[in-house]
């Protein structure tokens, strides 16, 4: 897949900038934290799991100067679908990342229970994504990440 052959139809090409990829990262650290706090339902640990692998996956597609076109239906699906383009995830991350997009799915749309497994893979999945991005900006973007 090359990102340029999806513009128009998924993303659009846009110009990075630090401080919406400073937001985002900051608002998926949140997320994260959040997604521990055991005084709420698995459902919503879940969700903010899942909020912070979307943050990180859209910041990934930011730095590299694409945005989806959230007007168009499954701009989740294409974040995490391009994963590998935009930061080099493998294969199976991202089999497992739309996985949970599914679960997601599926517990917002059908009032299916969240399970705590789902929930402690899904914060896995949020910390190791945030340490490849910040991994990936060090050596391909550090400009993004630099301190003003």
């Amino acid at each position: 897949m090359n990102l340029s052959n999806l513009i128009g139809k998924k993303l659009e090409k846009i110009t990075p900038h630090q401080a919406t990829i400073k937001r985002l990262l900051a608002a998926a650290q949140r997320n994260i934290v959040d997604s521990k706090v055991t005084a709420v339902s698995a459902e919503n640990r879940f969700d903010s799991g899942y909020k912070a692998i979307m943050q990180i996956a859209n910041a990934a597609l930011q730095a590299n100067g694409y945005r989806t076109l959230t007007s168009k239906p499954g701009h989740h699906y294409t974040m995490i679908q391009v994963l590998p383009e935009t930061i080099g995830i493998d294969s199976e991350t991202v089999i497992m990342l739309d996985a949970m997009r599914k679960q997601r799915n599926i517990a917002d749309y059908f009032g299916d229970i969240i399970p705590e497994s789902a929930v402690k893979e899904c914060i896995n999945q949020a910390e190791k994504l945030l340490k490849n991005f910040k991994n990936w900006l060090a050596s391909n973007q550090p400009e993004l990440l630099r301190i003003d």
